[in-house]
């Protein structure tokens, strides 16, 4: 099996005595590096090198007739400033050396003494290294900073939008409940809207968060053809959409806004690996694995699963690429943020699922996931699929946004409770006092006149034992010190 060599370093010398260059060429040779080296004597062709030959490194002599090593110096700090430079000449005293180091000089040889060459030749090149391996790293720092920033500005955001989108869907239930095939329509297009909004919202905190987004029973079709809506805007007429739908009512346990994000960031990757169009594929089908299929690290489980698989006819990828697929900011995209496929391997692994990838270049991409048909366990409870009707329990609701206030009283109101509502805590004790104590208190612990916690504690001192909704902002949940003994009390972010 023949050994792969050793890439061959570009070495551009500034030198017009040809017969200087090859005693240079010979001796860094002698230090065991393998040389592809171009000469040049004026300024001209030194530009142009620096363009099409692209050194790693470069050797000048101090003075020529036509050109000046110092002139080159700057041309290559304004160029090619990652490029290290070395001045090798007959004659350089104190003054001059001190001069070069200050311009971006990384060493100098004299000619007499080309012994010392090699390993200066070694010492610039490890140094270039090291300074790109910086380089790197705080670019990757600045990345992962800039990275946590929207992850809490997503956290904000997504509490400003649930505040939006929460009196919007209890206005469309109100809808629901006139008897009107019209307003019947706008409300469930509304709920609908607005619940599909929730769910994004939700997905952003628990990104934000690093938490687990909850469980459902997903419709593989339903998926599918909701993807294909959002897609139909974005795919170029020189590309051809094809979605292959798996036979039966298909179903898998998982998250419907995770997954819909997860697909619709793979068919967005293939779109722009096809410039110059082709054909987009989207299948899904039913398939058994057995425990040849699993790589090394995997958890090993057999059984059936649910293919999809989005294939694209691109420009396919190298072994390179696909090797650093999923690492963090890697990308080759000119404005590309390399956490899209990150993301991807987050929502699968919070699915137990498994992706394999197959490219090759030329002849196109195709991804495949593999989603268990069997039960997948959550932590979180599922939703009950229709809010219980009240039986004329009266409910205190206490809170100061006069908009959230009335409408969640009003959809209290007719899923059969009696509601007493309130803009502040002290309102609430005025309304203990006219209509004696309730079944159950909802509030709001953030109020500004009157907190939730010290309204809590007035009313336990009115002899109020029932339960108690607290509703808080995400992350200003009220710790046991902080709280009134009471039996019974529930926090809703």
């Amino acid at each position: 099996m023949p050994v792969a060599q050793s890439p061959r370093i570009r070495l551009l010398l500034v030198e017009d005595n040809e017969l200087d260059a090859e005693l240079i060429v010979d001796e860094i040779a002698r230090g065991g590096f393998a040389i592809e080296s171009r000469r040049v004597d004026s300024e001209r062709e030194f530009e142009a090198a620096l363009a099409d030959f692209a050194p790693d490194i470069i050797i000048s002599d101090l003075s020529m007739p036509s050109f000046s090593g110092y002139r080159a110096l700057e041309i290559a700090r304004e160029k090619a400033p990652d490029v290290p430079f070395l001045f090798v000449s007959g004659t350089m005293g104190e003054e001059a050396a001190v001069e070069a180091v200050r311009g971006g000089a990384t060493d100098y040889v004299l000619k007499h003494n080309l012994a010392r060459l090699p390993a200066s030749f070694r010492r610039a090149l490890r140094e270039a290294e090291e300074r790109r391996a910086r380089a790197q790293a705080e670019a990757s720092l600045l990345r992962a900073q800039r990275y946590e920033g929207l992850a809490l500005l997503a956290s904000g955001l997504s509490h400003d939008l649930r505040n939006v989108l929460q009196p919007i869907t209890m206005g469309a239930s109100m809808l629901l409940e006139i008897d009107d095939e019209r307003a019947h329509k706008v409300g469930t297009l509304v709920k609908d809207c607005a619940a599909r909004g929730l769910d994004i919202v939700h997905s952003m905190l628990t990104f934000a968060r690093g938490t687990r987004a909850a469980i459902e029973r997903v419709k593989v079709r339903a998926l599918l053809e909701g993807l294909a809506l959002l897609l139909r805007g974005s795919t170029p007429r020189n590309v051809e959409l094809a979605i292959q739908l798996p036979a039966g009512d298909v179903e898998i346990d998982g998250n419907y806004t995770e997954l819909q994000q997860c697909l619709l960031n793979l068919c967005l990757n293939a779109l722009q690996a096809m410039p110059d169009g082709g054909r987009l594929e989207i299948a899904g089908g039913r398939e058994e694995l057995g425990e040849h299929f699993f790589e090394e690290g995997e958890t090993r489980t057999p059984g059936a699963y649910l293919r999809l698989s989005i294939s694209d006819s691109g420009i396919g990828m190298s072994d390179e690429v696909r090797s650093n697929l999923f690492k963090a900011f890697f990308t080759t995209k000119k404005d590309g943020t390399g956490l899209g496929l990150l993301s991807c391997r987050r929502i699968l692994d919070n699915h137990k699922s498994y992706l394999r990838v197959e490219s090759t270049p030329g002849k196109g991409s195709t991804f495949s996931l593999y989603f268990p048909l069997g039960p997948v366990r959550s932590g979180d409870a599922d939703a009950p699929a229709e809010a219980p009707q009240g039986r004329g329990q009266r409910i205190l609701l206490v809170m100061e946004e006069a908009g959230k206030l009335s409408l969640l009283a009003e959809v209290l109101r007719t899923t059969g409770y009696v509601v007493h509502a309130a803009q502040s805590g002290s309102a609430a004790l005025l309304e203990i006092e006219s209509n004696g104590l309730p079944d159950l208190v909802v509030m709001k612990a953030d109020m500004s006149l009157m907190t939730g916690v010290r309204t809590l504690s007035a009313l336990l001192d009115r002899a109020y034992a029932g339960p108690v909704i607290m509703i808080v902002r995400a992350g200003a949940r009220p710790t046991a010190d902080d709280l009134p003994p009471v039996r019974r009390i529930r926090f809703v972010e």
